[in-house]
């Protein structure tokens, strides 16, 4: 396993739209496996492949709290379905677009068919921060970033934090 680079805004990677997964394969769990070390590694919940440069349809998600043991789960090819009507305001970031937090609105139930690390297919009702999550990172796969949910001045200010983060960061390095 492998901690892979996360890319963060304004990389024009993150704006395509991810391809299915033919088969759940070795390689494809090797994928996931990195996935989830990249993703415990920057602190993170969750993560879609294209945020590790990957253009495939795989996100990788642990809800669990940091007093319980890890529980990771994997969903390759993910579909959703039958959003509540009932819309739930969350403060939503993202690992590729750092220290920007923000309240966005989506359905606070909604259906899930994916197929796991196994490649068995399931079906199962996302609810509270499982809901929020699972259509933060299906929204990846549709090259949509959170922030694109709010104003242009807002998602504006986002990148450039962003840009001073990584500028700051490449500065430091090279002291």
């Amino acid at each position: 396993m492998a901690v892979r680079e996360i890319i963060t805004v304004p990389d024009p990677r993150l704006k395509l739209v991810s391809q299915p997964v033919e088969r759940v394969d070795e390689e494809l769990r090797d994928l996931m496996d990195d996935m989830l070390q990249s993703m415990y590694a920057a602190d993170g919940i969750g993560l879609a492949a294209i945020q590790v440069g990957v253009p495939k349809r795989v996100i990788v998600m642990d809800l669990a709290k940091a007093d319980e043991a890890p529980a990771p789960r994997y969903f390759v090819n993910p579909v959703l379905s039958d959003p509540s009507d009932n819309l739930q305001p969350y403060e939503e970031g993202c690992l590729s677009v750092p220290t920007v937090f923000d309240e966005v609105e989506r359905p606070d139930r909604v259906r899930i068919q994916y197929l796991d690390y196994d490649g068995k297919p399931c079906d199962e009702i996302a609810e509270g921060m499982f809901a929020v999550c699972i259509q933060h990172e299906m929204d990846h796969l549709e090259g949509i970033l959170f922030i694109d949910y709010l104003s242009r001045l807002k998602r504006q200010r986002a990148v450039q934090r962003v840009k001073k983060l990584d500028k700051d960061k490449t500065r430091d390095d090279a002291a």
